[in-house]
């Protein structure tokens, strides 16, 4: 735990770079509908005295959704960013960022031109350093104000059109906790209670595996900015047969309280995380957005859950049936759709028939029952770190079934998807802009990979790898120890040997004693002989 606070104390002193951007959430930008942030490395918007990219209307597809949601102009996030920007940055090459600023995923270096291919690991497969590591990143981005981004508190009408700008700062972990619950939440249709629950942007459809990639991608990039440390990936929980919460010990995500079982272990250092964005219920009786205030402990009850939706974690033979489904999407695309591979992945569809509506939630809603607690709020969910650790893992069955089935870009939906879902639509709410089908691709293209997807020797190394670093770090001592016991051992043998050489000189001495005195003693009579044997045991006593 002290090498925890030294490395998080060490990092506070680490400038963080960073879902509006900062420089685009002001009166001016708000009312110019613009957000083509200057490039610090040349002072030019979007770095386009530099080449990096150049500020752009914005290109909105006005191919029709699905029925799932029948209003149209009443939500901020139609038709993204409309409501908010109509120009932003389009960056160019390998250049990425709401001001151009940053690399595309995968690559490196100062201009972009270092191509890099990270590798996800088993959380489990991560030595001590790195474990210790994850939890102080994890921690020092809870507890880092970010730099680049604020969050919005009000919807744009009750900005005034941008007149009275209504964004709140929260951390750098909070940013992403917030864009969770933003693409999720219910659609505020006017006052107190009018809401409309049946809809997100993000889930229940197809654009749920590319945004929650995106959504991935974007904060271990942020993490990395924020700490310095390039090489740092985001490892994944492999639940597939798991008996109950492997990852809840106080060395990783938090082990139960002992007091409270719904709270989370005083030896954890989640368990003084504060949430937010996660009262849905609340927010919809009342009308408004979340306020991105502190709402209360992270909470985890793993197991203790409604054995009527969920009976257990997945398994292995499930994850199977999952990846046998040749269809990425059927049907009307939502939550009734029947032998989709992304329905079933996301827990709607039946993981041993397929079929649509479920009346158990598998894979993965699943494990967001199973935690029984923040995790099993939809809006809430990404406040709990274990959040990252599963979804890294549901990203990897992704991956599995674009190389098993290697679909067409047409295998996604260009129409009729549910609001937000089509392939051209922008992710919400994401800035710099990012579209569905852009990430409907491999990861490998992305420049990551999972180490349980490498080839057999591949694995093998990379399961050794944390137990030779263990080793790495030991060996100079066990050397010492070793030449240390060799001379001791050497120093033993020869004490011995030397004694052992003595006593047979000392016994041989002896030995040569007695026999010359009986042989200097002539024969006596045996009356004599009893008298004389009598007085010289005497005298030698």
């Amino acid at each position: 735990m002290w090498q925890l606070r030294v490395i998080s104390l060490t990092l506070c002193f680490v400038p963080s770079y960073q879902q509006f951007p900062r420089l685009c959430a002001t009166r001016d930008a708000l009312r110019a509908k613009e957000c083509c942030p200057a490039w610090e490395g040349d002072g030019s918007a979007c770095g386009a005295s530099s080449g990096r990219g150049f500020c752009k209307d914005v290109e909105v597809p006005d191919q029709p959704h699905g029925p799932q949601y029948p209003f149209s102009g009443l939500d901020d996030r139609e038709k993204w960013p409309l409501v908010f920007y109509n120009r932003t940055c389009q960056c160019v090459g390998n250049f990425m960022g709401f001001s151009c600023a940053d690399c595309k995923f995968g690559y490196f270096g100062g201009n972009c031109n270092e191509r890099r291919e990270s590798l996800r690991r088993n959380i489990f497969h991560l030595s001590r350093a790195e474990r210790i590591r994850l939890v102080s990143y994890l921690n020092l981005a809870k507890h880092t104000i970010s730099r680049d981004y604020v969050v919005a508190t009000g919807t744009y009408q009750e900005m005034e059109n941008g007149s009275n700008p209504m964004f709140a700062d929260v951390s750098s972990y909070d940013v992403f906790v917030w864009m969770h619950y933003y693409v999720s939440r219910n659609a505020l249709l006017g006052g107190p209670g009018n809401v409309w629950t049946n809809v997100d942007f993000a889930h229940w459809a197809p654009a749920f595996l590319p945004w929650h990639r995106v959504y991935l991608l974007h904060w271990e990039h942020q993490i990395r900015k924020l700490t310095g440390d390039m090489s740092f990936t985001i490892p994944y929980w492999d639940w597939r047969d798991a008996q109950g919460c492997d990852v809840c010990t106080d060395e990783l995500m938090g082990d139960r309280s002992p007091q409270d079982p719904s709270l989370l272990s005083p030896g954890s250092v989640f368990s003084s995380w504060t949430v937010l964005c996660s009262r849905a219920g609340d927010y919809g009786d009342r009308g408004v957005l979340c306020d991105a205030t502190g709402e209360g402990p992270l909470r985890r009850n793993p197991g203790n859950h409604n054995r009527n939706l969920v009976e257990r974690l997945p398994t292995s033979a499930e994850v199977e049936f999952t990846l046998s489904l040749t269809n990425y999407d059927t049907g009307a695309m939502d939550r009734g759709a029947n032998m989709s591979f992304r329905n079933t992945l996301e827990g709607f569809g039946d993981p041993q028939t397929g079929l649509g509506n479920s009346s158990h939630m598998g894979m993965h809603a699943a494990l967001h029952v199973f935690m029984n607690g923040t995790m099993s709020s939809v809006q809430g969910s990404a406040n709990d770190p274990i959040f990252l650790l599963h979804h890294a893992f549901v990203d990897s069955i992704y991956e599995q079934w674009l190389r098993r089935h290697r679909p067409t870009p047409s295998q996604y939906p260009d129409a009729d998807a549910p609001i937000g879902h089509n392939s051209e639509y922008h992710m919400v709410p994401f800035l710099p802009l990012y579209k569905n089908r852009e990430f409907f691709i491999s990861s490998k293209d992305l420049g990551y990979e999972y180490s349980y997807l490498l080839d057999s020797n591949q694995r093998l190394a990379e399961s050794m790898r944390p137990y030779l670093e263990e080793l790495q770090k030991v060996w100079p001592w066990l050397l010492l120890a070793g030449l240390c016991g060799g001379i001791a051992a050497v120093t033993i043998a020869t004490a011995v040997l030397t004694a052992k050489r003595r006593y047979r000189g000392l016994h041989v001495d002896k030995r040569k004693n007695v026999f010359a005195l009986s042989e200097s003693q002539p024969l006596i009579c045996s009356s004599d002989r009893e008298e004389t044997k009598q007085r010289n045991y005497q005298t030698t006593i």
